[in-house]
């Protein structure tokens, strides 16, 4: 009976374990060139027992014709007595007609007596779902080194048991260290921190064992050929069994990003053509030194004759004087001072600790630094010059406004004495003056737009021989309101609101005025709106997502907002003027060029500018009855706009007989006291559509 058990033991017993092993047996004879297959071996591929030809070669002419090659040198090399078993994947095809993966391993079983192997068995085994899973996983891994490629992120781990360190080649490439293998010492990495970053960063990368998040710092690594880059690091601790576990990290050259980040702010805070500081910053360095009551000395630096360099010499002439002019500046000031670029041709500077003799002998450098200043070849008179006012701060409880008036007021003061000069700020002479100083205009007018003394007026602008509501066109206008209730002329704030940096908020403020005010009526057509704008506005980055955002909200049409720019403007910040009338003509806003023909670059002007219509400067129009000259340039001037297609505008139209000149000179539209006084806009707009459907004036915030 025990017999009989381990007979079954060793028959079926061992080809139930096969089976259920999903193992199939293979027995070649290398005597007589046969080779048995296993019942469980044709399952394997799909075939029924002795449903192929059983020779020798039945499992070769089922490999892949990839792997035969391989599968045949493993077995002579085994024959050969050069490996002690064979071991080797390969490829079988499958009765359906698909490969299928197994693992062949087997070796000699009988020799003959001399040695010769005679006998040779094995078992192969379906891999083929291991296959399918290295092959996913493969190509995981593929996104993943794709990934890190263009992250162009390194990977580093640290084995804490071993206190081994392993760098891959991108890591290994970022530091600048050559090796062949990922292996590198503990204390390599250490070695390339920046003195100053050291501390933090060591203490950054020793994520505490068990802990599961993930450590972010930035730090900087000297190379060894001296460069120092920036890198950011992203850390953690991983668990292993029965070890201490491994710190893994990712390792970014993050250097371009970092001199980026400076550029942009270095740019926030500095004027792009002069790299002096810009308005903005230079107010919050001037509030932070007027809060520690350390006394100093304020300067305010107009340049003079600088528009006429402009004129005669182009704008490339202009912003070279202003780079010259800047370093210049930079070049007479002590190392604690700050010089600032307000805009235009205006530049601002603080000197603490500066007493009277100082800020003497600093204002007559600057003024030989600006007579010196490089105007270009072209130019061949050197005429610059620059008025200086000068106004000492010592009180903590001064505004950054008033400061900067006072230095204004003498700036002023140097230039009514004949400019090319300085002049020190003197409270007796401003408050004998008897009228407000140009602070307290700019502080009224920002308090105006609050609370409800800051006007819309409007003046209609004609087709001339035509009555107005076949144009329905309308110059928006600001009045301003006194606090003893009289109007201020727009020239008393609006050269103000430009001067001290407000010009901006105020053209804001107008047009969303406007526009919610009467954006319904422009949409039914009732009038079109045109804005000016002064340089300021012209310069704001922003103002465009502002108008979009307006137009938005109100309902107003693009095509019934008009803006109009003047030579003045465009002089100073001609980059600025090109984009802005490049993006109004994309929202199909009109443009015009105000005060056309009042400077030498307007021609100019209006070939670089594609703009709908130009508005002749009223000195050219309201003597043109008596002066041939002015006759001249006003046909000249519209003969040219026709061409080019623009409409002409002739403003300061006060006589019927300057009407009856124009009219016969094809001038387009007019503008003036004879065809139009201006008033309040919401009275013309209550003309336009009928007082049943106007909006009722409210206060705009």
């Amino acid at each position: 009976m025990a017999r009989q058990d381990r007979k079954s033991r060793n028959g079926e017993f061992w080809a139930l374990a096969l089976e259920r092993a999903h193992l199939g047996v293979w027995d070649w004879d290398i005597a007589n060139g046969s080779c048995y297959y296993s019942p469980t071996w044709w399952r394997m591929l799909g075939y029924e027992e002795g449903e192929l030809a059983n020779t020798a070669d039945l499992w070769l002419q089922l490999t892949h014709p990839d792997d035969r090659e391989r599968a045949l040198a493993t077995g002579d090399a085994h024959i050969a007595g050069l490996t002690a078993s064979i071991d080797t994947e390969l490829r079988l095809r499958h009765k359906q007609g698909h490969w299928v993966w197994v693992l062949d391993r087997g070796g000699i079983v009988e020799r003959d007596a001399s040695g010769k192997p005679i006998r040779l068995m094995g078992v192969q085994t379906d891999i083929s779902k291991q296959k399918a899973a290295e092959a996913e996983i493969e190509k995981v891994n593929v996104r993943f080194r794709l990934a890190l490629a263009a992250s162009g992120t390194g990977i580093w781990h640290y084995d804490i048991a071993t206190n081994k360190s392993y760098w891959d080649a991108r890591t290994r490439d970022m530091f600048g260290f050559v090796a062949d293998t990922d292996e590198v010492t503990a204390d390599l990495w250490h070695s390339y921190l920046h003195p100053d970053d050291k501390e933090a960063t060591e203490r950054a990368h020793l994520p505490p064992p068990g802990s599961d998040g993930v450590t972010a710092s930035q730090y900087r690594i000297i190379r060894r050929d001296g460069e120092i880059r920036h890198v950011e690091s992203l850390v953690r601790f991983v668990a292993a069994a029965g070890a201490a576990g491994q710190i893994l990290g990712t390792v970014r050259d993050i250097t371009e990003d970092k001199l980026r980040e400076q550029e942009l702010a270095f740019a926030a805070r500095h004027d792009a053509l002069t790299g002096l500081w810009n308005r903005a910053a230079f107010d919050r360095l001037l509030a932070d030194h007027i809060a520690t009551g350390v006394p100093m000395a304020v300067f305010y630096v107009d340049l003079d004759y600088f528009k006429a360099l402009n004129d005669f010499a182009g704008h490339a002439a202009g912003d070279l004087a202003l780079k010259s002019v800047a370093a210049g500046i930079r070049g007479c000031l002590p190392a604690s001072a700050h010089a600032a670029r307000l805009g235009g041709d205006e530049f601002a500077l603080l000197a603490p600790h500066c007493d009277a003799s100082q800020a003497e002998r600093i204002a007559t450098a600057i003024l030989a630094a600006v007579r010196e200043a490089d105007l270009g070849q072209a130019v061949s008179s050197r005429k610059l010059a620059a008025s200086i006012g000068i106004a000492f701060i010592d009180d903590a409880n001064t505004t950054v406004a008033d400061a900067l008036a006072c230095a204004d007021d003498a700036c002023y003061a140097a230039k009514a004495a004949g400019r090319n000069r300085f002049s020190v700020f003197s409270a007796e002479a401003r408050s004998g003056s008897g009228g407000l100083n140009a602070a307290r205009v700019a502080a009224d007018t920002v308090d105006a737009m609050d609370d409800g003394r800051l006007k819309l007026f409007g003046q209609e602008i004609h087709r001339l021989g035509r009555p107005w509501r076949e144009s329905r066109h309308v110059e928006v206008l600001a009045r301003l309101v006194g606090r003893d209730g009289r109007l201020v002329p727009p020239g008393a704030f609006i050269p103000v609101a430009e001067r001290f940096g407000i010009a901006s908020r105020l053209d804001r403020w107008i047009i969303r005025t406007a526009l919610s005010r009467h954006g319904a009526a422009m949409r039914s057509g009732a009038l079109t709106l045109g804005f000016n704008l002064s340089a300021q506005t012209l310069s704001d980055p922003g103002l465009w997502d502002f108008v979009d955002s307006i137009i938005e909200e109100t309902g107003a049409p693009h095509s019934g907002i008009g803006f109009e720019i003047t030579e003045t403007a465009a002089v100073t910040n001609f980059d600025a003027a090109e984009t802005f009338v490049r993006k109004a003509r994309e929202r199909r806003c009109k443009v015009s060029l105000d005060d056309f023909g009042a400077g030498m670059s307007s021609f100019e002007y209006l070939r670089r500018f594609p703009v709908d219509a130009i508005k002749i400067d009223g000195s050219f129009i309201e003597h043109i009855a008596e002066s041939r000259f002015d006759r001249e340039i006003v046909s000249a001037i519209s003969g040219i706009a026709r061409s080019v297609g623009c409409a002409v505008v002739a403003e300061k139209i006060e006589q019927a007989e300057t009407l009856g000149i124009l009219q016969a000179m094809g001038v387009d539209f007019g503008q003036g006291f004879l065809l139009h006084r201006p008033e309040p806009l919401e009275q013309i707009v209550t003309r336009a559509i009928g007082p049943a459907h106007a909006a009722p004036a409210r206060k705009a915030s």
